[in-house]
């Protein structure tokens, strides 16, 4: 994903009159899917994650290590819906956040043994991601982020994030 986006007001103006309270995160997605089984094939049998709660036909929740869900999977308003037009606004991807490079490496394993396709794989400076779609085009980015230090920035020390081109065999060579 090479995508460049100008920079249209200095950061300050986006700074809130009060930070959001420290340890604040996402704590999971929730996706429209057109088929359950589809979905879960994917997520469950592709990536790894556990299912933790099914209602039939029409909701799933699967996690990482035991967390009651990271994603949820419903078909209330999409079952056997199509994926949005482009141009329509909406997700633009999920992230999954891997602890190491070797972990990412097994995801592109999976993949590859599945047949999944990526869109595409940046190094992001900051990190390193795999991006694809899920049965459901939905876009997924599989991620690592490096450790803190080596993150680029510039000499005013402000962040320095980049997309470059992410090296598949150097990644597969962890293990």
């Amino acid at each position: 994903m090479n995508h460049v986006l100008p920079r249209l007001r200095p950061l300050d103006e986006h700074r809130p009159a009060r930070a959001i309270a420290d340890g604040a995160r996402i704590g999971h997605v929730h996706l429209k899917v057109a088929d359950i089984d589809r979905a879960l094939d994917f997520y469950c049998g592709v990536l790894g994650f556990e299912l933790m709660q099914r209602y039939g036909s029409q909701a799933a929740f699967v996690s990482a290590g035991g967390y009651h869900h990271h994603i949820g999977l419903n078909t209330w308003e999409s079952a056997g819906g199509l994926a949005p037009a482009p141009g329509t606004t909406g997700l633009y991807h999920l992230a999954i956040l891997y602890p190491t490079r070797a972990a990412l490496a097994d995801a592109l394993r999976r993949l590859m043994a599945a047949g999944i396709q990526l869109d595409g794989a940046s190094d992001h400076g900051v990190s390193e991601a795999l991006y694809l779609r899920d049965p459901d085009q939905n876009g997924v980015e599989l991620y690592w982020d490096k450790p803190r230090e080596a993150w680029p920035t510039a000499p005013d020390g402000q962040l320095k994030m980049h997309t470059r081109r992410l090296d598949l065999q150097s990644l597969l060579s962890e293990t």
